[in-house]
């Protein structure tokens, strides 16, 4: 089967950079190793699907190079994609700090992709596991729904995070295949667990949320806070998560204090100013509650304007895969769209 161009992963990436391609009359088709099409679109926001952040930036991101997603975020902006779900007239609310979200459920997001998919003659193939990838003139693929040649080739695979929705180190695999670096990755936007005595004695305030400033070097956070049995999570630990590094401390200035909080530190630190509370959290709770994977493809490898591999012309990396990950609230969805559709525009 030969195609111009062939994507592995029908993700939010994935799909746009297909649906970018096909509307320029390149012939398109999309593997998926799942059983369906935008599986973890659909988990997203609660099953609302967070599908971007209208105050956007290039601050709202963390990569080894700090330049280099300001050139796709620039060309397709969280306005563009507000267009398309207007067209498709989806429904939608501005929950707070600018994070959108459908009325509805999610699966209208997936639903929209998967229409401007057919109506940019883009074929889907779910349920497709590629062995093996060769490069000559073009690229040829060995599946288990048998061989796909092209000539531009796009890794839209994504990360390790939510392996049950089917993430593997795929991407990571095909880097090194062709000798393409990939910088450390690690759990990002992830419940932090305390170990020791902390976790023994804070362990009681589990359910209790509080407003706090998480602080971790020169980077803070202020939102809620969330005890668990294992540690700490909410809006701002999240954060806080894919910056922290092992065995550093994070610094919590409360800002409020629920009467089962106080009662509890006064038990554990007596008349201590809240203000001086440090934790040394003793890990993560790893991929599986991660929302994405910080790291990635090293974006030295790539070119900004097209998200082609400098040393293998016809090879593209786009979406969560790369070195380029969003902070929570909608970011990592305009990621996605914006690395998806520039390489849609040269693929």
């Amino acid at each position: 089967m030969t195609y111009d161009v062939v994507i592995i992963g029908a993700g939010a990436a994935g799909l746009m950079c297909a649906i970018e391609a096909g509307k320029r009359g390149r012939s398109v088709a999309v593997l998926e190793r799942n059983d369906a099409a935008g599986k973890k679109i659909r988990i997203s926001g609660g099953g609302r699907c967070n599908f971007t952040n209208i105050y956007t930036a290039p601050e709202n991101f963390i990569s080894g190079n700090p330049n280099f997603h300001k050139s796709a975020l620039a060309r397709f902006t969280p306005d563009d994609f507000i267009r398309i779900v207007r067209q498709h007239r989806i429904s939608y609310h501005e929950k707070k700090l600018g994070q959108l979200f459908c009325d509805g459920t999610s699966q209208q997001i997936v639903n929209m992709l998967l229409k401007e998919c057919a109506e940019a003659r883009v074929e889907i193939h779910v349920g497709s596991s590629v062995s093996e990838i060769q490069k000559d003139k073009t690229f040829v693929l060995v599946s288990n729904l048998g061989q796909f040649e092209c000539r531009s080739l796009v890794i839209a695979s994504g990360g390790l995070s939510i392996p049950k929705m089917g993430a593997t180190d795929f991407g990571y695999k095909v880097a090194r295949r062709f000798g393409i670096r990939v910088t450390e990755v690690r759990p990002g936007l992830v419940p932090l667990t305390l170990g020791g005595d902390d976790g023994q004695a804070l362990g009681d305030l589990s359910g209790v949320s509080l407003d706090a400033s998480v602080v971790w070097g020169r980077v803070s956070f202020r939102e809620n806070i969330l005890f668990t049995h294992r540690g700490l999570s909410g809006p701002a630990i999240l954060q806080i998560s894919s910056y922290w590094k092992a065995g550093d401390p994070i610094m919590i200035d409360p800002k409020q204090q629920p009467r089962r909080f106080i009662q509890k530190w006064r038990e554990l630190y007596g008349t201590k100013p809240l203000s001086e509370w440090t934790l040394v959290p003793s890990g993560t709770e790893g991929y599986a509650k991660a929302e994405v994977t910080v790291g990635g493809i090293d974006t030295r490898e790539l070119s900004s304007k097209t998200m082609e591999v400098r040393s293998v012309p016809g090879l593209y990396f786009i979406g969560e895969v790369v070195d380029v990950t969003g902070h929570l609230g909608g970011f990592n969805f305009q990621w996605a769209w914006a690395s998806g559709f520039v390489a849609g525009q040269y693929v």
